[in-house]
């Protein structure tokens, strides 16, 4: 479902700051996603009004020295609380498709100014691979510099994605069905939490 291009740029917003760093021989350091303290959260409402949290459980990814970003998502690894619905969602709306994948070229030098403590608002673009579909990702992200070898980035405003760009639309349409619901929402907000630390 769209949520997981949001996912996929927010990765992309954390590297934006993380350009500075060098080992003694004078090589710049690349960043690994500390998976634990990441998340990925994206919401739905069914019968018009009840609200439910989602979320992906195991996401990973890395930033080379030189602005090469990459995050996977691990489909299956979605948590919506509900043992049946995870399984319906690999099957009906994953179709059984395991990892969706984003990357994106960082122009390092727009954050590469920030000390730790220091903050800012950035505009990412990148690419999210899904269900064998390449679809552009634009986003606004917040990111923090926690400290010398630790950023953080957030989604700076709530985000809206629609299940429609990514072809998902009918595999909602089955969920619906099998949980004889009236309705569920064809919008999801999706929320984004990345910590990326120097290797």
């Amino acid at each position: 479902m769209k949520f997981t291009q949001i996912v996929a740029a927010t990765v992309m917003g954390a590297s934006l700051l993380v350009g500075q760093g060098t080992f003694a021989d004078g090589h710049a350091k690349g960043w690994m996603l500390d998976a634990e303290n990441s998340r990925l959260a994206f919401g739905s409402i069914k019968k018009d009004t009840v609200g439910e949290v989602h979320s992906f459980e195991t996401i990973s990814g890395s930033v080379t020295a030189d602005g090469n970003a990459e995050i996977q998502i691990d489909l299956t690894s979605v948590q919506t609380n509900i043992d049946i619905r995870n399984e319906r969602m690999m099957e009906f709306v994953f179709g059984g498709t395991k990892q969706a994948v984003l990357t994106a070229e960082i122009d390092m030098e727009e954050v590469n100014t920030l000390s730790v403590g220091d903050m800012t608002v950035i505009d990412v673009e990148g690419e999210l691979g899904f269900l064998g579909a390449a679809v552009e990702i634009e986003t606004e992200m917040f990111v923090a510099r926690m400290s010398e070898t630790r950023v953080l980035a957030m989604t700076n405003d709530m985000i809206f994605v629609g299940t429609e760009d990514l072809g998902v639309t009918a595999g909602i349409d089955k969920l619906m069905a099998l949980a004889k619901l009236p309705g569920i929402t064809r919008t999801t907000p999706v929320t984004l939490r990345l910590v990326l630390d120097q290797k």
